[in-house]
């Protein structure tokens, strides 16, 4: 199974806006943006939800037979492992296989061994297309980044082949993951994990690493800009490297997580893409719940309710609610509204809080991340929520719409 060149991972937390996703794709195609949908969820967010991965393929497959999508679409296992994985196989055509909890822990000495002297005829001097500065791979360098790496790609290997054979010869796009640890990955590291995934014979079509900065739920890049873009084209020229080096996948394209809502970087990934003819993966996901919120508080009466008793909810459920992403949020406690005062806003008011518009007095990115990881609250609520979403559907529908084809999908792929 090929990965087509552009593709956009939409998370569904309710598993009820596939159609409301699926619009924006068809509207991206009529402005001629070829780009294509994979539907992802992980376990930890079925666990909490209380749905599994067939309701995802179900979402899926009803949004494209509704709207009449006649281009390839997926469905991704998102962030699986061995202990996961075996649910999702029935319905899942895309795999996020993540081994960054493995990042650090030792592989076996022979193995270490037989991945440095087939790594001998790269050490020295190695120039890379596209980098203008050669590096110096020193066996040291070698040995180090296979202490660290070897072991992860190694069981990425062992849940490929498990997906493999689960799969019976049914097609499948393998995603590696290791972008959920602390340290990003250099350069010369990230080539070096490419050679140890090539040693394991995985066919993989996109790779998440770590990048530099932060990529916290819901809201912009915080980092250094030009930074990341040195950083991103050098990834890029290692990739194209690495597949003429190592004999990986020719459609082999870099994969950005936590993507939703990093306008500042947008134009500069499609100014890169565009100048290396590359593909690229960026996978969103709560930007949708938080859509359906602003569709809820903007209705007004019941859903304006409902958004504010989520919102007094992960107040004093903040610990709870905030201790699971603490790498990916920062939020400031004094800057988020008191209940009483988020109690007494109008509709416009919290909207205005909530949606991602930085030119926006009122917006308020500590108010926003605290409701990108309160979803568990809506979820207590059972079919009051999702009753909610089906009274106010139009008005939800829109801003989820809008949401993927102006903010995202437009700055990154448009023409």
């Amino acid at each position: 199974m090929q990965i087509p060149p552009y593709t956009l991972g939409c998370g569904d937390r309710f598993g009820r806006q596939g159609q409301a996703q699926l619009g924006a794709f068809l509207a991206a195609r009529k402005l001629d943006i070829s780009l294509h949908p994979v539907w992802n969820k992980s376990n930890r967010e079925h666990t909490l939800i209380g749905s599994g991965p067939q309701d995802v393929r179900a979402e899926a497959e009803q949004a494209v037979q509704e709207l009449g999508w006649k281009e390839p679409y997926f469905v991704d296992a998102d962030h699986i492992n061995l202990k996961t994985v075996d649910r999702f196989l029935p319905v899942s055509d895309f795999f996020t296989i993540d081994v960054a909890d493995e990042i650090g822990q030792t592989a076996p000495a022979e193995d270490t061994e037989l991945f440095l002297a087939a790594l001998k005829s790269h050490l020295g001097t190695v120039s890379i297309p596209g980098i203008a500065t050669p590096f110096n791979l020193t066996p040291e360098i070698a040995r180090a980044a296979a202490d660290k790496f070897l072991s992860a790609v190694m069981e990425a290997g062992r849940i490929y082949r498990h997906i493999e054979e689960q799969k019976k010869g049914a097609p499948f796009v393998a995603e590696i993951s290791m972008d959920e640890t602390d340290q990003a990955q250099t350069t010369l590291e990230l080539l070096l994990i490419l050679a140890m995934i090539a040693r394991e014979k995985i066919p993989v079509q996109t790779i998440a690493p770590k990048f530099t900065g932060r990529f916290n739920k819901g809201v912009d890049y915080v980092g250094d800009l030009a930074g990341f873009a040195t950083e991103f084209e050098e990834d890029l020229c290692v990739i194209a490297f690495a597949v003429r080096e190592f004999g990986l996948p020719s459609n082999l394209k870099l994969s950005v997580h936590s993507g939703s809502d990093k306008f500042s970087l947008y134009p500069i990934i499609r100014r890169l893409i565009r100048k290396h003819g590359v593909g690229l993966h960026l996978k969103t996901a709560g930007t949708t719940w938080l859509e359906e919120l602003i569709g809820l508080a903007e209705a007004g009466g019941d859903g304006l309710e409902i958004a504010k008793e989520i919102y007094a909810g992960a107040q004093s459920h903040y610990d709870e609610l905030t201790a699971p992403y603490a790498t990916v949020i920062a939020i400031d406690p004094q800057k988020l509204p008191s209940p009483f005062v988020a109690e007494g806003w109008s509709s416009e008011q919290f909207v205005r809080a909530l949606r991602h518009d930085q030119a926006c007095p009122d917006y308020n990115p500590h108010f926003r991340q605290l409701l990108h990881v309160a979803f568990k609250l809506a979820a207590k609520m059972g079919t009051r929520y999702t009753d909610a979403l089906k009274t106010h559907h139009a008005i939800v529908g829109r801003n989820v719409t809008e949401n993927l084809l102006e903010r995202h999908i437009k700055p990154l792929f448009g023409k």
